[in-house]
This record gives structure tokens, C-alpha cells and sequence, in this order.
């Protein structure tokens, strides 16, 4: 009989194999100072591209101002308990109320946290009888959600809309004999690679199969459509999605998200979400804060404007000087090289310590083996500057890359 921790002190898994490398650097590393373009890295100063807060609210003054009242009044605790116990406030619902009005819902109900909120609501939605298709590069918050149902689930190749109408296909065979339904997923726009969802594609086929769609728009919130507005305002097609999720973690600058649908399925969520019915409510000094945030996004489009200014400028820049940024239709800014994990250890620390730069790396399993993947995310605090010097440290580094220097240095290094 073996140990239940045997296997652990074995096998950290595929990420924690190589902590004793990468931590406090690669992974779990400190940035320092106001949440801002430039912050401290190390005690040296960098051009910041890993922070979501894609209209720059986090240090705006009246944002600050709102959130320092509220957290003087009201404190970090209330209110204390669930929604359904004794966590419910006006507050709460003027907020919801807003969000519906905002993209065009029925009805939101406020979740404490995006992650296990939409993992939440996919359990809610779904009985043994009903069948899950969803996009195969999903985030983990859509994967999780979906282990939890204990009936037939299929993914489709990513943004792939022959796959999905096949997938359609073996699910309309199987609710014919569960008497179910079918639920899509798809994410507004896609983290990593910064392509839109084919939400469009998704709802015209609504014509051929009976379905109901549930779109993450993470990333999508704030930064696209009227208002920032979202995805589905993006692509003419919100009033065709049947469950909408955002959260506030992002052009948000905050903590919590929200679900909006029809009332009645709202209604339904409220009842029988677990994640909301059995954990505390979303913080009163939070709730406040939201609503500062949303008049923001409401009543100053220059900040969406100036983001998508520094958008085009850094994505533009980075295509006209050779750089592969995939297909990207949104904020999210991709750059693919060539090399393997040690070469991107090294070439990021060279960014970090010689450039100035920080930017997030991705490498296999993620992306496919011998690419490395730089995530760049702009943000209306950027400025013409940080965009001119990090166009001028990428293509020293490509250069570096090509000569094999990182690869030198890899085998010097281990």
C-alpha cells in the first residue's frame, strides 16, 4: 500500500518540474510598485506588458478615491455570508440591475470570483440528460467546470465551425434519447492567442440545431463593442447569447464577476449555483467599487480609445518589423519565436535584466514543442515610448534567438 503523498513527492507535475528553476522568476514573480506600464522588478524598473487592466483604472484617482471611501465605511467583511443567508444589499442589486442594462440581459447576478463562478454556472446548467460541446483551447475555469457534469461532453477544434457542426451532430443523436439539451461554450476571446470566438458562426447555427450558448468574455469586457460592451456587441450577435459572463478582474481593475441571461434562468442560477449559495458575498467595499468602474467604462471612451491606440501601434509595429503575432483579433498580443524552453529561459531573462522588458512566456504543452510564445498586453497607461523601446528590444533578441546566443548560454547555465 502506498503513501497518498508518494506520488507527489515523485512527481510535481508538469508545471512544478521545474520550480526549483523557475520560481520567484519565470513563475510566481514579484512585480512591485502601483499597478502601472512601468513597474519594479527586482529593485529595476520595467516596461510592464502582464498586467490586465487594459484601461488603466487601477490608479485613475477618482477609482482610487471611490474604493478608499467605501473600504473606510464599510470595511473589508461586509457583508458577512452567503447572498441567500445574510450577504444580500441594495448595493448588490443596483449593480446587477446596471450590468443587465449594460449588455442588454434581462438580468446578472453578481458572482464573488470568475473562476469557480463560471465553473459554477456550467454545473448549474447542465443535468446528466444534457450534453456539453465546447472549444478544445477553452481556459482551465471552462474545463473544470465541465468535469463536474456527469453526462456526455465533446470538444470541437478551436474557432472550428465544420468540427463544432459534427460535434452538433453526435449531440443531437444523444438528446434524442436522453430527452436533454445542448449547451456551447466558447470564450469571447481567447486569452493566449488573443483570436475572437467565431461567436457569429456559432449562433447562425442555431438555424440547423437546437442549443443554448454560453460565452466567456473575459478579455472581451471593456475592451470590445460599444462601451466595451463586449464580444457579442463586437460581432452584432449579444441577443444570441443565451448566458453571457464577464468578469472584473481585467478592464475591470477588481475582484468578482457576473452572469446575465433571461430573468428566469438568472432566477434559476441564484438557487442553485454552489459556489454563490455556500460562500461569502462579494465585499460591499467591492460591490462599490464596481459600479465607480462601470460609469467609467460607460462615460469615457477615451480610455478605450486610447488603448486600442497603443493596440494597433505595438501590433503594427511588432508585423512590420517581421514578427509572427498569429491571428489575434483583440488586445491580447501574441509574438511566436523559435527555440526551446532553456533558450526561452534565457531570452526572457535577457529581456527582464538587459532590456527592461516584462512580458509573460509561454512553451510546451501549451503551444506546440520548439515554439516559444511571448504574451504582450497593452494597455491605455502605455505610451509611445514603452512601445518604441520594446519594438527595439524584441528585434535584438530575435536576432540573439537566430545566432543561437540563448542556446550558448542555456548549456553554459546548466
Amino acid at each position: 500500500m502506498k503513501d497518498l503523498f508518494d506520488r507527489i513527492y515523485k512527481n510535481k507535475g508538469p508545471l512544478g518540474m521545474w520550480a526549483s528553476q523557475a520560481e520567484g522568476y519565470f513563475v510566481f514573480p514579484k512585480l512591485e510598485g502601483p499597478i502601472s506600464n512601468r513597474m519594479k522588478f527586482k529593485g529595476k524598473e520595467v516596461i510592464t506588458w502582464s498586467i490586465n487592466d487594459y484601461l488603466g483604472l487601477s490608479n485613475l484617482s477618482e477609482v482610487r478615491e471611490t474604493d478608499s471611501k467605501a473600504a473606510l465605511e464599510y470595511g473589508s467583511a461586509y457583508p458577512m455570508g452567503a447572498r441567500m443567508m445574510s450577504g444580500h444589499t441594495d448595493l448588490h442589486e443596483k449593480l446587477e440591475n446596471e450590468l443587465a442594462l449594460f449588455v442588454e440581459k434581462e438580468s446578472s447576478y453578481l458572482l464573488n470570483f470568475g473562476y469557480q463562478g463560471i465553473l459554477s454556472t456550467i454545473d448549474a446548467l447542465v443535468g446528466k440528460n444534457d450534453v456539453i460541446v465546447y472549444d478544445v483551447d477553452s481556459h482551465a475555469c471552462i474545463v473544470d467546470g465541465v468535469r463536474l457534469h456527469i453526462g456526455k461532453r465533446f470538444t470541437y477544434k478551436h474557432n472550428d465551425i465544420i468540427s463544432l457542426e459534427k460535434n452538433l451532430i453526435r449531440a443531437s443523436k444523444i438528446i434524442e434519447q436522453t430527452g436533454g439539451g445542448i449547451l456551447v461554450i466558447s470564450e469571447g476571446v481567447f486569452g493566449m492567442r488573443g483570436e475572437q470566438g467565431c461567436l457569429k458562426e456559432i449562433c447562425e447555427l442555431k438555424k440547423k440545431f437546437s442549443f443554448r450558448f454560453l460565452v466567456d468574455d473575459a478579455h472581451g469586457f471593456g475592451t470590445l463593442g460599444k462601451n466595451g460592451a463586449g464580444t457579442g456587441f463586437e460581432q452584432d450577435v449579444q441577443n444570441e447569447i443565451d448566458v453571457y459572463f464577464a468578469t472584473f478582474a481585467k478592464s475591470m481593475a477588481s475582484t468578482g464577476a457576473f452572469i446575465a441571461s433571461e430573468k428566469e434562468v438568472i432566477d434559476y442560477l441564484k438557487y442553485n449555483m454552489r459556489s454563490q449559495m455556500f460562500a461569502k458575498s462579494l465585499q460591499t467595499q467591492l460591490v462599490i467599487g464596481a459600479l465607480k468602474r462601470l460609469s467609467i467604462l460607460k462615460s469615457r471612451p477615451e480610455l478605450k480609445n486610447k488603448l486600442w491606440k497603443n493596440v494597433l501601434m505595438l501590433q503594427d509595429g511588432l508585423k512590420n518589423n517581421g514578427f509572427n503575432i498569429g491571428n489575434t483579433q483583440s488586445c491580447v498580443t501574441p509574438v511566436y519565436l523559435e527555440g526551446s524552453i532553456p533558450e526561452a529561459m534565457s531570452l526572457v531573462k535577457d529581456l527582464r535584466e538587459n532590456f527592461g522588458i516584462f512580458c509573460s512566456i509561454v512553451v510546451y504543452p501549451v503551444i506546440p514543442k520548439g515554439l516559444i510564445l511571448l504574451r504582450l498586453i497593452p494597455t491605455a497607461s502605455h505610451t509611445k515610448e514603452d512601445i518604441d523601446e520594446t519594438l527595439s528590444a524584441f528585434s535584438m533578441i530575435r536576432e540573439k534567438l537566430k545566432r543561437g546566443a540563448y542556446k550558448l548560454k542555456s548549456k553554459v547555465k546548466h
